[in-house]
């Protein structure tokens, strides 16, 4: 991921005031969507940020992602938000490339292992805090939902198990050393079970569920703390309109993960959905509807073995021990994780 020219830094600089010219500029860990950068200038530091997404680099995405950001800061959020040129501008298109300038924020990411209960008990109250909040910037016509079908089909995911052996045992004839194309097999395997046992509990279609407007990618990478609070949140690339619940799930399911054991602690859990119920308004029916359909996603989710063997990418390989595993103890342990998230 090569920074941008020198040439395309002074062009875009010399849009701000007191901005500086370029002395260094360094990408920072590659996000899934778009590219970031450290840079640095005579006047100070900042994040860059430049949309090559397709699906998120259209000008009315991120007006619309920079719109929410600088409202929600505004109002006290502690949400990056980018720098306004001297026209006004937010984004800065350079040879028909779109960029956008952020304030450097100092943190660190915190998994929720580093969280007591206190402080998941806030990152509850703070996810609730965003949806409500957003809710009020975004006012007016709001873009469709993603369809609200039924669960995953666990006759379309046999056939994907099908399809990842193949590929598994493939590249173990290739590399028949190799542990993660062992414990990959082992766990399509276990997984093919476990989709016979529960089909009948494929969820039915999510029409009634309560949708809003929804950051879409809420976990430990995307939030900075700064000391014991939260300093931060980045990335608003999947702003959309979601079932709101279903993200309260999600980032719970992400940041209370233990590894390698892939189980969750589900005290954190408790603390943190409380909280959000609290801050959302959601009702606990909700949350449990969302448990339930989170809990079916992740069974029939094989995202990172598919960037593996499909796609050839592994950059996802170390997560995929322990979010196996946590399909499995899930499945086990479903009475006590629904009570830890409506308790």
């Amino acid at each position: 991921m090569a920074p941008p020219s020198t040439r395309t830094l002074g062009a875009l600089l010399s849009r701000y005031d007191r901005a500086g010219t370029p002395v260094s500029c360094e990408p920072v860990a590659q996000g899934l969507l778009n590219r970031g950068y450290r840079l640095a200038t005579t006047h100070g530091r900042f994040f860059l940020k430049h949309y090559v997404d397709g699906a998120t680099a259209d000008s009315a995405t991120i007006a619309r992602q920079h719109r929410a950001t600088v409202r929600l800061r505004a109002l006290g959020l502690p949400v990056a938000a980018p720098l306004a040129d001297a026209n006004g501008r937010t984004v800065a298109v350079i040879g028909g490339r779109p960029y956008a300038l952020y304030p450097w924020v100092e943190g660190r990411h915190r998994s929720g292992g580093d969280l007591d209960e206190q402080q998941s008990r806030r990152l509850g109250a703070l996810l609730g805090l965003v949806h409500t909040t957003l809710a009020r910037v975004l006012r007016g016509p709001e873009p469709a939902p993603a369809s609200a079908l039924a669960g995953a089909d666990p006759t379309e995911t046999d056939r994907l198990i099908d399809e990842l052996l193949r590929l598994v045992r493939r590249a173990r004839a290739c590399e028949p050393r190799d542990p993660f194309d062992r414990l990959a097999e082992q766990r399509l395997l276990e997984r093919r079970v476990l989709l016979e046992q529960h089909a009948h509990r494929r969820p039915p279609a999510a029409t009634s569920c309560v949708t809003g407007w929804v950051h879409g990618d809420f976990h430990p990478l995307n939030l900075l703390y700064r000391g014991a609070e939260p300093a931060a949140i980045l990335d608003w690339d999947r702003l959309g309109v979601q079932p709101r619940a279903e993200e309260a799930v999600r980032a719970a399911v992400i940041f209370f993960l233990r590894e390698p054991d892939g189980t969750l602690d589900l005290a954190k859990v408790h603390a943190y959905a409380r909280a959000y119920r609290s801050a959302a308004e959601v009702p606990a029916a909700e949350l449990a509807a969302a448990v339930h359909r989170v809990w079916w996603e992740r069974l029939n989710d094989f995202w990172t073995l598919r960037w593996r063997y499909e796609r050839d990418d592994r950059r996802a390989d170390p997560l995929f021990p322990a979010a196996a595993a946590l399909a499995v103890w899930w499945t086990r342990e479903y009475d006590a994780v629904l009570t830890a998230f409506t308790g």
